[in-house]
């Protein structure tokens, strides 16, 4: 019969049998169920009937009813019938009950058992209709959709809020009854605020004596409802469903822990209570336990014993050679001066030590102490580097002494994440967790005196570490004597042997960010005996920093000293800072200089301060309107010259890369470009003075400037984009800075002890439409030809005059001719050669206009070398007086002549020391050490010799490689050789094989003693386009740390270590120079041109080596499991080893791009592909190691890319959750059998348990954002395979959304044989 809505006839029918049953009272509520049921069923109601519900409430609980038992049974019937909804009925009544229970204390007698009985009754309703029907009758009594912001309000979601709400009812109403009012953070609205119906007696005692019936009914009630709360509490569903409000609604959760705070006083505060205090005991450690709750799995699987393997306890025996592999990684990866990292160090390691504590489920101790470990050998495998142009000793001091303390002190700072667990915390733990964390910082800082080996300082830091121990022996000593002298501003006698190490700058490092205070200076052994011993009649120097605070003026000595001594406390920078702004003329430089001289460099307690008021010196002048005068600038341009010019070099720019002000720096050179670059210069601004003139300013400026914007990378480098932005172009930079500064504003005004940053504002690019220009030339060059240009124009007058320049001498001897050319472009570069004006003296024309025609001059000159009309020789030395005219010139000749390199269209040119250089003397050399640094690794090439065939470059990168070597090996032109050698390096892989060596071999006959640096550097180009030397470096990287691999010799197994991986110094001691595996592949990856093929390689070696281990843990000749758990967690631990360093190497290669690609790409390939490898053996233990491998090496990569918090940019946050989501609806489709799968099931049911397991245990934030339906079917799955409790867990961690199929799937699985976790 087709259904009917209940009218008012069926309303009036039901009701007048409802009085006649009452009445007669002669038949059982059976068969009045029955009777009601076959009428509702003749016309067409639904079962079971909201409208019955309402109308059955109405009748029992109106002013004129009396209580009638029999309609309280018919109500049991008409539950276990289904002619009722239990939860709708329950939630009229006990809006009817509650306050009411005063009044009619029988009915809520009555009422209790019927809930206890009904509470967990939910079953599902076929009717879309009647469902929606319940929810909107049980919201109207609750107001869920209002009190808990829910959009789409399902069944589960009530059935979960109600049972909650009951909680909290239950728990209200019995304090009242005991005449004891408190006032919560929230009341339950099923006992409002003063109570109408009720009078209470606020003497409990007297409450309790009381001898009348009804009296006696409510004193039984109130512990008859700790009862049913005892009950309700000590089933599996309730701990269930507590704890999904526990971790989607922390805050309502914690509502329920204040009570039963306040249940527990009593007990030592009433001794009337006795007789419920073991019931108040049993339900509080219910409640307290799903607080403290663990997510678990059937102790019986072998998935459970995976999932608990990798407490930190089991890694600290490991040496911490393997988990915490991603701090040595990141750290050693971050020294590579090409890359210039633009985001700061101190952010990603911030992110890094929550993740890793996290997924290491370590203690702050151990976490603490694994990265001062990591940092440490980063220091010491600098201590005999191959010297070159390349950041050193002060790069990797700065990464130890102050990225890593302020990375810690942001970590303690962290108010979005205070529990290390992703489980809200109780009320009140907050404090106790960050003293865990300091507790955890201090102890690790003490335990490193036991790593003496890795204490010893470098020598640029002994006197420092000297020092450092001083001042505490002064400490101690003066304590000791109860002397107030102050040590600061007094430097020990260098001579004094104080046996400082590196843990003593460690410490002093931790002191100045107020992270320790000197009560450390009493750590047993800290400071030797014979120190402390000392009195203060040693021999001291003033610190030259005290005499200038003393306000002696700035004279050549005190220059020299402050620029040569770090700084040593921020009030000495900032006093700085202004006299280089508003000091005399010769002071503001001078004051620059030291500003960027040791206390930038060495002056690690205070380097974040003295980076800030660098940026500050450059931002500072900018006048308000680019459209007005630039005279500020130019009356500033000493000072900033000198600022640029020592924040250009080398070590600098890797410190403030380090610090993360890349998009800051960039921001503030643009208008420094456009102003310079815009200035016709004055003869005296670029003859007697390039170290102060205008094009001087400019080219340090410009120079700067695309470094940082990664300008020299060949084009196929920018493809990589983030929000539509290549990145690492202008425009990327350009919008962090922005980004930064709106966020700083916003911090500035809830925090006024951060620094100012008023002057940093906005920047955009189409505010300097000169250096826009240019930079739209730029891209437009790597991507087309140039085209010809006509007599007459603009751009081809600068350049005839520039050519007039360059060339004058050898055109008044007649050297340039004018024969016919060929090519495409010869008739205008013909005429730009010859139409040369008699210039003898150098042009005056703004920098912008000179580097707008270089393209020009560049694409003539060679096309007059080609032809014969200009020599090799007279080419080189035009460049280089175009590099002396204008130094920022070079920028435009990298671009001009990388872009030919990379079209192919110039011919080979001979390398035979008549036309061009020859590399002959050293070429076999190198071509021999290369190949043997390769061999050493495990690579195998082909030769790369050139043999007997001429030496051969395409034109331009000739030109190029002849124009470099010419530079002189200044430290002051640091900031020319930088983008050279980048350049140089990438043009090369634009190349055939053996161009490297080549170009390598020219420079090491010109540095000699940079014979090393440029072998280890020529070594990388092999692996820009040989996919199986990449593929045999990553082998080698596995071996190096793991161990044997397959049965391997290599003699990479001889230190199976961090070091093994990545060297305990960069190069090994002797006449080659061998590098470990781990430090070639990270100098190596980022230019990987097919880095894609990375992830191939790593998975391909992770189940390789997951197959070798099951082959050890299998018994001879069986394919059954050896089922020992210690065998398996010691399998899984190893395979935990290799999938870290997978993780870790794939995320150091290629970021979130590679990491995005595994999610998608490669794992769904990976288990939809059949893989027809000849395995080792065939166990069933082999397909477990493997699908728990890879599960482990997904979860890792994305955590270390992502985090496992919440506390991210928008962007960054939404990529994670859009890939995760993807990934998990391709694993929802195959659980849900739309998508075959070719691997064998064994290894897919591991990787889909052990993925989830592991998100749910360690990256419980990534589920929030996944859509519920995909959840659902994940959970429908893996209730299919018995694995209830992860099901389940998986769907708590989904948000307030997924409670609905929470309480759905609850009621489907069967939990007699499971016990709950604890």
């Amino acid at each position: 019969m087709e259904s009917l809505e209940w009218n008012q006839q069926v309303n009036e029918t039901v009701t007048n049998k409802l009085k006649l049953w009452q009445q007669l009272n002669n038949e059982t509520p059976t068969a009045w169920v029955t009777e009601l049921i076959q009428y509702l069923n003749s016309v067409g109601v639904e079962l079971p009937s909201p409208e019955f519900a309402h109308l059955l409430v109405s009748q029992m609980c109106s002013e004129n009813e009396k209580d009638h038992p029999s309609m309280w049974k018919f109500l049991h019937h008409a539950l276990a019938s289904r002619l009722i909804f239990p939860l709708q009925l329950l939630s009229l009544l006990s809006s009817k009950v509650f306050p009411r229970r005063y009044s009619h204390p029988h009915a809520y007698a009555l009422f209790l058992p019927l809930l206890a009985q009904h509470a967990f009754n939910f079953h599902p309703i076929a009717s879309i209709k009647c469902t929606n029907k319940i929810i909107k009758s049980v919201d109207s009594v609750f107001h869920f959709s209002e009190t808990f912001k829910i959009q789409d309000v399902e069944l589960g979601h009530v059935f979960i809020l109600f049972f909650f709400s009951i909680f909290i009812a239950l728990i209200d109403t019995t304090l009242n009854d005991w005449g004891i009012q408190v006032t919560f953070n929230e009341r339950s609205c099923l006992v409002p605020t003063g109570d109408q119906y009720m009078v209470i007696d606020h003497n409990v005692t007297h409450n309790f004596k009381k001898g009348d019936y009804h009296e006696q009914i409510r004193k039984r009630n109130s512990i008859t409802a700790l009862e049913v709360l005892e009950r309700l509490s000590e089933t599996r569903k309730a701990t269930i469903l507590l704890q999904s409000v526990l971790l989607n609604m922390p805050e309502n959760f914690n509502c329920l822990l204040q009570r039963l705070q306040f249940l527990e006083s009593l007990e030592l505060a009433s001794s009337e209570l006795k007789l419920v205090n073991q019931v108040l005991t049993k339900v509080s450690a219910k409640i307290r336990g799903v607080s403290h709750f663990d997510y678990c799995l059937n102790k019986h699987q072998m998935v459970r014993m995976l999932a608990d393997v990798g407490s930190c306890t089991t890694l600290l025996r490991c040496n911490y050679r393997s988990c915490w592999i991603p701090f040595d990684i990141y750290m050693e990866n971050a020294m590579d001066s090409r890359q210039i990292p633009i985001k700061s160090a101190i952010d990603v390691l911030k992110e890094g030590i929550k993740t890793l504590q996290i997924i290491n489920q370590a203690s702050w101790h151990e976490t603490f102490l694994a990265l001062w470990l990591s940092a440490l050998r980063l220091v010491q495998r600098e201590r005999d580097p191959p010297e070159g142009p390349i950041p050193h000793l002060e790069a990797r001091l700065c990464m130890l002494l102050s990225i890593v303390p302020l990375a810690v002190l942001d970590v303690l700072r962290d108010d979005s994440e205070h529990n290390p667990s992703s489980v809200p915390v109780p009320v009140k733990s907050e404090n106790r967790y960050e003293k865990q964390a300091v507790c955890g910082l201090m102890s690790s800082v003490q335990v490193l005196g036991q790593f003496s080996g890795l204490l010893c300082p470098p020598a640029l830091v002994v006197d420092a570490a000297n020092q450092a121990a001083r001042k505490a022996a002064s400490f101690i000593y003066n304590s000791m004597n109860e002397k107030d002298d102050s040590f600061t501003g007094i430097h020990a006698n260098s001579n004094t042997k104080a046996g400082g190490n590196l843990r003593h700058l460690i410490v002093e490092a931790c002191i100045a960010r107020n992270l320790m205070d000197t009560s450390v200076y009493f750590w047993p052994g800290y400071v030797s005996t014979s120190v402390t011993s000392l009195s203060d009649s040693s021999p001291l120097e003033k610190s030259p920093w005290l005499t200038f605070m003393e306000g002696t003026p700035l004279n050549n000595s005190l220059i020299n000293a402050l620029t040569a001594t770090p700084a040593s406390s921020p009030a000495e920078i900032e006093k700085l800072y202004y006299i280089a702004l508003n000091g005399s003329e010769l002071e503001r430089p001078a004051a620059a200089k030291i500003l960027c001289g040791a206390s930038l460099g060495r002056g690690w307690y205070i380097q974040e301060h003295v980076v800030h008021y660098v940026i500050k010196l450059l931002a500072s002048p900018v006048p308000h309107s680019h459209s007005g005068t630039w005279g500020p600038l130019v009356d500033n341009t000493s000072m900033l010259s000198a600022v640029l010019r020592g924040a250009s070099c080398v070590d600098t720019v890797h410190i403030l890369s380090l610090h993360g002000v890349v998009p800051t720096v960039a921001a503030s050179l643009l208008p420094l470009c456009e102003a310079f670059g815009s200035i016709t210069p004055t003869p005296n601004s670029t003859g007697d003075e390039p170290s102060t003139s205008v094009y001087m300013a400019f080219s340090l400026a410009f120079l700067f400037l695309i470094r940082l914007w990664k300008f020299c990378r060949p084009p196929i480098d920018q493809c990589i984009t983030e929000g539509g932005i290549a990145v690492g172009g202008l425009e990327y930079l350009l919008s962090l800075h922005n980004n930064w500064v709106m966020s700083s504003q916003d911090k500035l005004k809830n925090n006024q002890n951060l620094f100012d940053s008023a002057s940093f504002k906005p920047v955009y690019i189409d505010s300097f439409p000169k250096l826009r220009a240019l930079y739209c030339q730029y891209k437009s060059c790597v991507a087309s030809t140039l085209s010809g240009i006509s007599t007459g124009n603009s751009i081809h007058q600068t350049a005839s005059v520039i050519l007039s320049m360059i060339y004058q001498k050898m055109m008044t001897k007649g050297g340039i001719s004018s024969s016919n050319s060929s090519s495409p472009s010869s008739n205008a570069c013909s005429s730009l050669i010859n139409s040369g004006e008699d210039a003898l003296q150098r042009p005056m024309l703004p920098a912008w206009e000179v580097l707008e025609a270089l393209p020009f001059v560049l694409e003539a000159i060679l096309t007059a070398c080609v032809h014969g009309r200009l020599s090799s020789r007279d080419l080189t030395t035009g460049l280089r007086d175009l590099v002396d005219f204008l130094p920022a010139s070079l920028a435009a000749i990298i671009d001009y002549f990388s872009s030919e390199i990379t079209r192919g269209v110039w011919k080979l040119v001979p390398m035979n020391g008549t036309d061009w250089p020859s590399p002959a003397a050293v070429l076999q050399s190198v071509e021999s050490e290369i190949k043997a640094i390769l061999t050493h690794v495990g690579v195998e090439v082909p030769n790369c010799s050139s043999g007997g065939s001429p030496v051969m470059l395409p034109l331009p990168m000739a030109a190029l490689v002849s124009l470099s070597i010419t530079f002189k090996l200044d430290k002051s032109l640091e900031y020319m050789h930088a983008i050279t050698g980048a350049a140089l390096e990438n043009c090369a892989s634009g190349c055939p094989w053996p161009s490297m060596p080549i170009i390598g071999s020219l420079w090491a006959q010109k540095v000699r003693r940079w014979h090393n640096f440029i072998v280890v550097s020529g070594s990388r180009s092999v692996f820009r386009h040989n996919n199986e030397s990449v593929a045999q470096l990553v082998r080698s990287c596995f071996t190096s740390f793991l161990g044997i691999l397959c049965g391997s010799t290599s003699n990479l197994t001889a230190e199976c270590s961090v070091n093994g991986l990545l060297g305990s110094s960069i190069t090994a001691p002797g006449a080659c120079p061998f590098v470990a595996p781990g430090f070639l592949f990270l100098r190596s990856c980022r230019n990987i041109h097919n880095v894609q093929y990375l992830n191939d390689v790593i998975v391909g070696l992770v189940t390789e080596y997951s197959n070798e281990l099951a082959g050890r843990r299998t018994s001879s000749g069986s394919s059954h499991l050896k089922f020992n758990e210690a065998s398996i967690s010691v399998a899984a631990q190893s395979v935990k080893e290799m999938a870290t360093l997978g993780a870790s190497l794939l995320c150091a290669a290629g970021g979130i791009q590679l990491v995005q690609e595994l999610y998608k790409e490669t794992i769904p390939t990976w288990l939809l592909s059949s893989r027809d490898l000849k395995r080792k053996n065939d166990s069933v233990v082999s397909y477990i190691l493997e699908g728990y491998a890879i599960a482990y090496l997904l979860t890792l990569s994305g955590s270390i890319i992502w985090g496992v918090g919440t506390n991210l940019p928008s962007s960054k946050l939404s990529r994670r959750n859009r890939i995760i989501g993807v990934h998990l609806d391709f694993l929802a489709e195959v659980m849900e059998r739309k998508i075959s799968l070719s691997c064998n099931p064994i290894t897919w049911k591991t990787y889909v348990c052990c993925l989830v397991g592991l998100i749910v245990s360690l990256a419980p934030t990534w589920v929030q954002e996944v859509k519920v339906e995909t959840l659902r079917k994940l959970a429908r799955g893996l209730s299919r395979w018995n694995e209830h409790e992860l099901a389940l867990s998986l769907l708590q961690r989904g948000g307030t959304a997924a409670m609905g199929a929470l309480a759905e799937l609850v009621n489907v699985i069967e939990f007699k044989h499971k016990k709950p976790c604890s």
